[in-house]
């Protein structure tokens, strides 16, 4: 579903990819590990259009999407989360979940400014979907009408994934989904993300540090270190690979 083809990366003298390659595969999760500063921001960022690479290819259903700028890239179905959260902090949780779904609205700008007529029907249809499809699939309906500055770091991080699941995406790009979280909130997150995989069949790319909960529910995971790929596989072979071992815990002088 979402291919990198030996990918190259660089800001001046820094090389933050170098010739990386995976797939994605549709309908599973995909775990891209590796020490701080390996890259995998910088992967994520070139995957969803805010980089561009200095070479190599980035494919999306067989696509090259390698140029496309990121809202092109939304419109096709692919949608992600940010390592910070990046919500809008004066609005309501309902408010910040709708504004994902932005690239399936049919009404031109002068319409919804007006906000009369099928403008007005639009809005009313896509917030009922809304609140059926996501809010209550997040189990966030008693905050739905909560400024986001009422709420704490997890449930955020559960609003930054529903602004993300309005868009019916069929990628799924996750940056650190469980980052900063306490064990409960971990697990949560963990039951959410495995539900959009199995309900939804939606392909699913994550980045985090969690190694437990990357080993429990992805299928496939990419291992990169200094912006190189030193391992691929599932989590058993990438567990027991040498290189992996060293890259997290170094060798003994």
């Amino acid at each position: 579903m979402l291919e990198v083809r030996n990918l190259h990366l660089s800001f001046g003298g820094i090389k933050a990819l170098q010739g990386v390659s995976f797939t994605a595969r549709a309908g599973e999760i995909t775990g891209v590990i590796g020490p701080n500063g390996a890259g995998k921001t910088s992967l994520f960022n070139a995957m969803s259009g805010f980089y561009t690479p200095d070479s190599g290819q980035v494919l999306f259903d067989g696509n090259d999407i390698t140029r496309l700028a990121p809202d092109a890239r939304a419109a096709l179905g692919i949608a992600r989360t940010f390592q910070n959260i990046a919500l809008f902090r004066g609005m309501t949780v309902l408010d910040n979940i709708k504004l994902g779904g932005h690239t399936r609205l049919k009404t031109d700008v002068w319409s919804a400014l007006r906000y009369f007529g099928a403008a007005q029907r639009e809005e009313i249809a896509y917030r009922e979907e809304i609140e059926e499809r996501v809010i209550d699939f997040l189990e966030i309906d008693h905050i739905r009408k909560l400024p986001i500055t009422m709420l704490p770091y997890g449930l955020q991080k559960r609003v930054e994934l529903g602004r993300a699941l309005a868009m019916q995406p069929k990628v799924l790009l996750l940056d650190e989904p469980v980052a900063g979280m306490n064990r409960e909130e971990t697990g949560d997150m963990a039951r959410f993300i495995l539900d959009v995989q199995q309900e939804f069949g939606t392909t699913i790319l994550l980045v985090e540090h969690d190694m437990h909960m990357v080993m429990d529910i992805c299928s496939h995971v990419v291992v990169l270190n200094f912006g190189h790929q030193i391992a691929e596989g599932t989590p058993a072979e990438v567990s027991a690979n040498p290189a992996v071992i060293e890259a997290y815990l170094g060798t003994a002088v």
